[in-house]
């Protein structure tokens, strides 16, 4: 181990941990698990499995993978397999977790959740405008000097977070609304509920966040002093480590929660509306106050994080524009996509999700477990190009009607049902996948072992 990082000391460790849950704790990561919980019902427990896997394991993996190999952001993740496809897949990553689709649902879930419903409906426009004008303001704010960033969000704003997250969690469990264990589920979760909770989990985001996210964590590490590579990557491992254990804790507390509130509640149409009933039950009128500042402090901490990695990512690759430049770009071009609200977005977020996912995922075990076979492109090469063809299926057949159901949508979808395994479960990737990663493997290691055969007769004569 390094001297220095075991110096680094524990408080050091959690302020980076603590940035870290920030950056990924943001506005699905707390409505979502509390309405996975109300559709599971009694079938919590393997909803909940199925959730992490997505929506703690794979962002874990994905700090371990910019840890792993000393990458310093997505860019370098997807380096293996050339520059233009690094690129590429740097762009669409930032485009969707960014200015696209992830960062204006901070702005748009704390207003639906905690503003729009004190506003009449003729001022629910010019409520989101300005709200939204003025959440991103913040945000830019927090994130104009690139040193601050974990000061912001580590030392303060998670830590008022947690305690006010901490005050629900207290208060539901003393005084618990009904049994988890016995409420209804709903259909789809009865007989399916592992794999409807793992793709549940991919609404974070949190895989896609883990990759973009490593440039802003390199940056903070590097701020506490730390200069070698080896002693950045222990520190990202290990906070990581600790930021993901909480964050899943948090995940089954809200679950748990969610499933509870059957008993007073109906079925809510999403998690934001579940968490104003439940907050709202146990605190009154003062509850919806409550939920308004805390949502709009989580969903505040992630768009700091977002902003400021598209904009250090990004000037990075296209240095003629600043940071600060990039920043105020990603934050107005947020801004300008939150006004569409909170529905529109998450209608068309979710094919790019189900588009990127296999990708992240495959590139996410390939970086971990590159060294096994030396990180050879081939490798990569296999494994990515059997994921492409099905990842564009999954987006296809997954848009909004207008394009699921058209003529070719259909065509899609029934050519998925009859040639892809587990293509109804939004899988239709992995068998290729692994076929894909399995030729791969083999490619390279016929290729080492007749290196080595022709090294060995090399030497004897």
């Amino acid at each position: 181990m390094d001297t220095s990082t075991h110096k680094f000391g524990t408080k050091n460790y959690l302020i980076v941990a603590s940035m870290l849950f920030g950056l990924f704790f943001g506005a699905g990561n707390l409505i979502f698990p509390l309405h996975l919980g109300q559709l599971a019902g009694g079938h919590w427990v393997p909803a909940a499995l199925g959730f992490l896997v997505t929506a703690v394991v794979l962002p874990l993996l994905a700090v371990l993978a910019i840890a792993m190999t000393h990458a310093e952001g997505v860019y370098d993740v997807g380096k293996p397999l050339g520059a233009w496809f690094a690129l590429t897949f740097m762009v669409l990553i930032h485009a969707t977790i960014g200015p696209l689709f992830g960062t204006p649902r901070t702005a748009t879930v704390p207003f639906t959740v905690g503003v729009a419903p004190m506003l009449s409906k003729n001022m629910q426009h010019v409520g989101l405008l300005v709200f939204s004008a003025l959440f991103f303001l913040a945000a830019f704010l927090f994130s104009y000097k690139e040193s601050k960033i974990t000061a912001a969000i580590g030392k303060v704003l998670n830590p008022l977070f947690l305690t006010l997250l901490a005050i629900v969690f207290f208060v539901g469990f003393l005084h618990p609304m009904g049994n988890a264990m016995t409420a209804a589920a709903t259909a789809d979760y009865q007989h399916a509920s592992f794999m409807n909770g793992f793709l549940q989990g991919y609404n974070t985001m949190d895989a896609l966040a883990g990759l973009a996210f490593g440039v802003t964590v390199v940056t903070a590490v590097r701020g506490f002093g730390l200069k070698k590579d080896s002693q950045i990557a222990s520190v990202t491992a290990k906070s990581g480590v600790l930021a993901t254990s909480l964050i899943g804790v948090v995940y089954l507390a809200l679950i748990v929660l969610g499933a509870m509130s059957l008993s007073k509640f109906k079925l809510s149409a999403d998690g934001g509306v579940a968490f104003n009933q439940v907050v709202t039950h146990y605190l009154g009128a003062a509850g919806h106050a409550f939920l308004a500042v805390l949502i709009t402090i989580t969903c505040l901490t992630t768009a700091i994080g977002l902003i400021a990695a598209f904009a250090q990512d990004f000037h990075k690759h296209f240095s003629r524009v600043s940071y600060k430049q990039w920043l105020a770009f990603m934050s107005f071009a947020s801004f300008a996509t939150a006004n569409f609200g909170l529905d529109t977005i998450i209608q068309w977020s979710t094919p790019m999700l189900m588009f990127l996912y296999p990708f992240s995922m495959v590139l996410i075990v390939l970086s971990v477990t590159g060294r096994l076979f030396n990180y050879d492109r081939v490798v990569y090469a296999f494994a990515i190009g059997f994921t492409t063809l099905p990842a564009l299926m999954d987006m296809v057949v997954s848009f909004p009607p207008v394009v699921s159901a058209s003529a070719f949508g259909k065509a899609v979808a029934d050519f998925q049902s009859a040639y892809l395994p587990f293509a109804s479960m939004g899988l239709g990737w992995l068998v290729p996948a692994v076929v894909g990663l399995a030729f791969g493997l083999a490619v390279h290691f016929v290729r080492a072992h007749s290196q080595a055969r022709n090294a060995a007769g090399l030497s004897e004569e």
